[in-house]
């Protein structure tokens, strides 16, 4: 099936198995079920009526009868009341499946979908957020923006909501489901007064944003934007860490987009950062207090610090950054002492402290010099590692950018450097012999034993001990496809697991000893960006980030899962036994506290 093509379903639906509707509303039910069935009909249906007229219900009642149910697919309902265009992509690309996205590469992503693609969009002449004489605050920017390009699309169909508005009648030929008057309700546009007054206050006269209805948590910064006195209004709402915990995160976002208002410390540039993920539907406030202080806490220290005591009852909170270059490569040295070894773009090496809490730097290294990668196979250019298998911190194994493997050792330890110098010579003359055996991933492993795991392009995993000689390493074929990421873990019960990814997005298990796991740990249709692994006190946990930005917590035994939401695509990873997860990106490192105890709650 191509882009393009609209089909009718193989399984027709059956209405007479949707939940019943009362009798006024049958006619207007049957009518939106059958243009949502009819696959060549009209591509836009639009639902009509004046407040609590019922076009809410309806939707929900349609999608309410797919649950469940073969022959009518609904790919994604987009509630649209107070979300300007920004928003408005970033969850229809989520429930679409492509990750929070802009504007643009949405309509880019949904263009290239196969898929024949039904929406629903509720409220849309809700839609709308921010000061009210900036475009954002306008349904019908959300219209000629975005709505009407993915009506272009003549693989997407979808059913709106426009009230009484004349949003979207330009379509010439859309089926309309017209509701009537209602009984004329329309609570969206409660004064700020009002809305101020219906937050309960804590014992010292704060607002208590955790106990606010959610209408008044939703609309009370736009209607603070329309008070008299917006000014005290606004910075009111936007100085008070538990509103931007609690309050409208659409609303939120529309407003810092605004140069004009003034907001405290570096606000704007956090909230930037975070928004994306903020915006999702995070029920759980501490959550959100995570996300927002994960995104302050090497940008914004005073927010930061408001936000800690919530976010460090969340099972995941951060707690160190060390911006700085951005970290293409980084491992846990093996040992006690929870040392990192990381490497910057430029090839510089530096070590951290993983135990202290801070993340403290303990050396840096010069930029990698040439004469680093003494091998005959390798081009001779500055070493610019992109991953890392440390033997301990004066020694490792490196990937560098040009496939190469190379030994890292200092003068004065030839044992270490013949050791290391045997598993580069190893992989390098098996690829000069067959292109399957070209170096694809490089991971470490091993508190107890260090290792080192390398992937190769043919699909296999070779996982070689640094901390005794080996002339051959352990290999086995774990994929089709070329391995893209390793990493291994050493158990308390003396087995050494080993966990790979695939370029076909499948996660699998390896221990050495055996044969691999028959079926995929996990498979996405994603990029794994990296790997890490780490015997804890509830047994092994492997943790693999994605390249739609997602961290992916495996308890092994169990085989439970947990994502972990990050605001960045993660491009390295490391694991202690006590559960802190040290994320590389562009952005530098930050350390992130895992509570064992209750991260596979629920």
């Amino acid at each position: 099936m191509t882009a393009g093509t609209t089909v009718t379903p193989t399984v027709p639906p059956d209405m007479a198995a949707w939940p019943p509707l009362d009798e006024d509303k049958r006619s207007a039910g049957q009518r939106l079920f059958h243009w949502a069935a009819d696959g060549e009909g009209p591509r836009l249906c639009l639902v009509r009526g004046a407040g609590g007229s019922g076009k809410s219900a309806l939707l929900a009642w349609l999608l309410a009868g797919t649950v469940g149910r073969p022959g009518l697919t609904i790919h994604a309902t987009v509630p649209s009341e107070g979300l300007t265009t920004e928003t408005f992509a970033w969850e229809l690309g989520r429930q679409l499946g492509y990750g929070a996205l802009s504007p643009d590469r949405l309509l880019d992503r949904v263009g290239a979908d196969e898929r024949p693609l039904l929406l629903l969009v509720p409220d849309l002449h809700r839609a709308g957020a921010g000061p009210a004489d900036l475009p954002s605050a306008a349904p019908e920017t959300l219209v000629a923006e975005l709505l009407e390009p993915l009506l272009a699309l003549p693989h997407l169909r979808a059913a709106v909501e426009v009230g009484t508005s004349a949003l979207l009648a330009t379509h010439s030929g859309a089926t309309v489901v017209d509701l009537g008057e209602g009984d004329g309700r329309d609570t969206g546009r409660a004064s700020y007064a009002d809305l101020a007054a219906a937050v309960p206050r804590t014992a010292d006269d704060r607002p208590d944003w955790s106990r606010a209805p959610a209408p008044v948590r939703r609309r009370i910064l736009d209607a603070a934007l329309r008070t008299d006195g917006q000014e005290t209004a606004v910075r009111g709402l936007l100085t008070d860490p538990g509103f931007l915990v609690h309050g409208s995160a659409a609303a939120l976002t529309a407003t810092l987009a605004d140069e004009r208002i003034p907001v405290p410390g570096r606000l704007r540039e956090v909230w930037r950062l975070a928004a994306p993920e903020l915006t999702a539907y995070h029920a759980d406030s501490a959550e959100r207090a995570a996300l927002l202080h994960s995104a302050a806490i090497g940008t914004d220290p005073d927010l930061a610090e408001y936000l800690r005591p919530l976010a460090a009852q969340h099972w995941w909170s951060a707690e160190w950054a060390r911006p700085a270059q951005p970290v293409t490569a980084l491992a846990l040295i093996p040992g006690e002492e929870r040392w990192l070894m990381a490497s910057d773009a430029t090839g510089r090496l530096r070590t951290y402290d993983a135990k202290g809490g801070t993340g403290a730097p303990l050396t840096a290294s010069p930029r990698l010099p040439d004469e680093a990668a003494a091998s005959p196979s390798v081009h001779p250019l500055a070493v610019r590692p992109r991953s890392l298998a440390p033997r301990d911190a004066r020694s490792a194994l490196l990937l560098d950018g040009s496939d190469a493997l190379l030994p890292l050792v200092t003068e004065d330890d030839p044992t270490t450097a013949f050791a290391l110098g045997r598993i580069a010579e190893h992989h390098g003359a098996a690829a000069l012999s067959e292109e399957e055996s070209l170096v694809t991933a490089l991971g470490g492993g091993g508190a107890r034993s260090p290792y080192a795991v390398v992937g190769d392009r043919g699909g296999s995993v070779h996982v070689w001990s640094l901390g005794e000689y080996q002339d051959v390493p352990r290999s086995c074929r774990v994929h089709e496809q070329p391995v893209t990421a390793v990493t291994c873990v050493d158990t308390a019960d003396g087995l050494t697991l080993t966990f790979s990814a695939g370029a076909d997005g499948s996660v699998r298990l390896w221990e050495i000893s055996a044969e691999p796991m028959p079926v995929p740990v996990q498979q996405r249709p994603y990029r794994t960006t990296a790997l890490a692994a780490a015997d804890t006190s509830v047994g092994p946990v492997l943790a693999v980030a994605w390249s739609d930005g997602g961290v992916h917590l495996w308890h092994v035994l169990s085989g439970r899962m947990r994502e972990l939401p990050w605001l960045r695509v993660c491009d390295a990873l490391a694991l202690t036994p006590e559960g802190l997860l040290v994320i590389g990106d562009a952005e530098g490192l930050c350390g992130v506290r895992l509570r064992w105890d209750g991260l596979w709650e629920g």
